[in-house]
């Protein structure tokens, strides 16, 4: 998953020629003081490069109460975001939602971390689960015993991926 930001990350240091560390946290610094002019991946990097002045962590992945990790976290979602070619409208929001949830665990329930860790690969391959998917996911979640919810939201998620087979064999 952290793939999906680093790769991004790269690409942008080469675009602007960056050769040294202290080179690529200015520009972390510069990235995460305007947002909004950036991809949420690159965005999401350069708040992995910077440490908060508060609790000392990575920028935006502090512990729950920490102010200036909750602030930068707000702020990521300035971000440009950009659907991908062949994927459904909205695939590219799931994603960052996705991401930005497994990768801040500390303010979620286990329940969800382990739905949306379960569902990042689906909407990594353009599968976007409508609104009656997610809400039987989301079900299964919180009904199930916990021995038996990872292989239940499994099932679930086969099954997406079984009706969006048929659904690209039909046309429909």
């Amino acid at each position: 998953m952290d793939g999906i930001v680093e790769g991004e990350w790269s690409a942008f240091l080469a675009e602007w020629e960056v050769s040294s560390s202290q080179e690529a946290k200015v520009l972390a610094e510069m990235v995460v003081a305007e947002p909004e002019r950036h991809d949420w991946r690159v965005v999401d990097a350069a708040l992995d490069r910077l440490v908060c002045s508060e609790c000392g962590g990575r920028l935006s992945r502090g512990p729950v109460g920490c102010s200036a990790c909750a602030l930068a976290h707000g702020f990521r979602y300035a971000a440009i975001e950009t659907d991908r070619a062949g994927v459904p409208w909205g695939n590219e929001h799931a994603i960052r939602v996705n991401v930005s949830v497994v990768r801040r665990p500390q303010v979620t329930s286990a329940n969800e971390l382990l739905a949306r860790r379960l569902l990042l690969p689906l909407l990594l391959v353009g599968i976007l689960p409508g609104t009656e998917a997610a809400q039987r996911m989301s079900a299964l979640v919180k009904r199930s015993p916990p021995a038996q919810r990872a292989r239940l939201i499994e099932q679930a998620i086969e099954e997406a991926l079984r009706r969006e087979g048929e659904r690209s064999q039909t046309g429909r």
